[in-house]
């Protein structure tokens, strides 16, 4: 039996080769099709998001089809790539590295971000998808399920995914919450409607925010956006009277000079009717001047302020990371020790069956020739138990070393062992 990863990562890929190299739900599909026609023994599982693209595979004790090079050239293949551009990129391990790799990937211990939780889900996405495909056997069964109940663990005895750490989401989840119990009751402006802007609104959705208006330069942008988060659309020419009205403003553009002076920001607040304004200054340069925040009942954050937080989250999930690694290598060992358990056993029930048939055997030759004397049934069932205490004698130093050897390649060694000395059938 072998395991066997091969693939990349944020940690040793460019993001441009990372992005050619990925597989879209569809080509993952087909790719684990392809796979299938050509070794219908082989088990295959294909993980691949924004950050990694890596291939699992499982093997019995035929690997020679499918060495390293060969996964290496698949995904050449594949992707239309040359084999020298993929071979300074690539990573690979095998066997129980390949357990170790896999369990610290699903409980995020490998992210470029320690701690999110999307990775889980991506993982168990590409294991249903192979298991859809019919790629997916008893031994990437039992390594996958093993590796979604260690992230579990990991989820559940560690606080390593319990603070946030991206800029959007510190920003809603932890500074606007200072200022307000709940979010469903508040009139929110989001300002600017590129990446960071539309992950703002996603994170105002998930706290429960009901009231959002998107202001962008461009209605185009803003409409859609509005209409997907179930806000409204508000025209860049009317952004001072949608400051007026929020409650929390939340500016995310790429403009190169602030958007909101002094001077502007004094003129519509003199004539505001609402109560305090939080605003939270995520662009960079800054969109709205920092004089603004010097006027009574205004609170104004900039991106600087936010980052010291996520700095502090970023160390407090670094200090959960030994404790997410001790689960992860105690799951690893009951794994690998799971698996050459299972792996000896072939080779327990030959020999048991073969000495069976021995026994068997021998004891029908005995029982024929003693028939003549009519042997008292007492008597026989003795015979019978004599044969059962010596085979199980005789079996039981073997079988108990394949049951209590915890090294796995030992334990291969002497289950082949075993069946050269005995001539057991493969």
């Amino acid at each position: 039996m072998t395991l066997r990863m091969v693939g990349c990562s944020h940690h040793h890929a460019p993001l441009d080769l990372r992005e050619r190299i990925a597989f879209s739900p569809a080509q993952a599909r087909q790719a684990l099709q392809r796979l299938r026609e050509w070794d219908e023994q082989m088990e295959a599982v294909i993980v691949s998001t924004c950050n990694r693209t890596e291939l699992y595979g499982a093997w019995g004790e035929d690997t020679s089809a499918w060495s390293e090079a060969r996964w290496i050239d698949f995904l050449g293949e594949f992707h239309g790539l040359p084999r020298e551009s993929l071979l300074p990129h690539l990573q690979s391990s095998s066997d129980r590295n390949v357990a170790n790799h896999l369990f610290q990937v699903a409980a995020s211990l490998d992210s470029l971000v320690v701690g999110e939780t999307q990775i889980l889900s991506q993982v168990k996405q590409s294991y249903d998808w192979a298991v859809q495909e019919g790629t997916v056997g008893p031994q990437l069964h039992q390594l996958f399920q093993h590796a979604l109940f260690t992230a579990k663990r990991v989820s559940g005895e560690t606080e390593i995914h319990r603070r946030r750490v991206s800029v959007a989401s510190v920003a809603v989840s932890q500074i606007a919450m200072e200022f307000f119990e709940r979010l469903s009751d508040k009139s929110i402006l989001v300002i600017g409607g590129g990446e960071l802007g539309e992950e703002t609104l996603r994170y105002l959705v998930e706290a429960g925010a009901r009231q959002i208006a998107i202001c962008n330069r461009t209605w185009e942008r803003s409409l859609p956006l509005a209409e997907r988060y179930q806000g409204k659309a508000v025209a860049w020419e009317q952004l001072d009277e949608a400051l007026r009205e929020a409650d929390l403003a939340i500016s995310t553009t790429g403009s190169d000079l602030p958007i909101v002076t002094r001077d502007r920001f004094a003129g519509l607040w003199a004539n505001r009717q609402r109560g305090p304004l939080v605003v939270l200054d995520l662009a960079v340069p800054r969109d709205f001047d920092a004089a603004i925040g010097q006027i009574d009942e205004v609170y104004l954050y900039t991106l600087d302020d936010v980052q010291k937080v996520c700095e502090a989250n970023r160390q407090w999930r670094q200090s959960q990371w030994p404790k997410a690694q001790r689960i992860v290598e105690e799951e690893v060992e009951q794994f690998w020790q799971q698996l050459q358990h299972r792996g000896a056993i072939p080779t327990i029930r030959s020999l048991q069956s073969q000495a069976e048939a021995i026994k068997l055997g021998e004891l029908q030759r005995l029982q024929g020739k003693l028939q003549v004397h009519q042997l008292d049934p007492a008597v026989q069932r003795e015979i019978e138990q004599a044969f059962d205490r010596l085979v199980n004698k005789l079996l039981h130093p073997p079988l108990k070393s394949l049951r209590e050897e915890r090294d796995v390649d030992a334990s291969g060694s002497l289950a082949s062992a075993i069946r050269r000395i005995f001539r057991l059938k493969e």
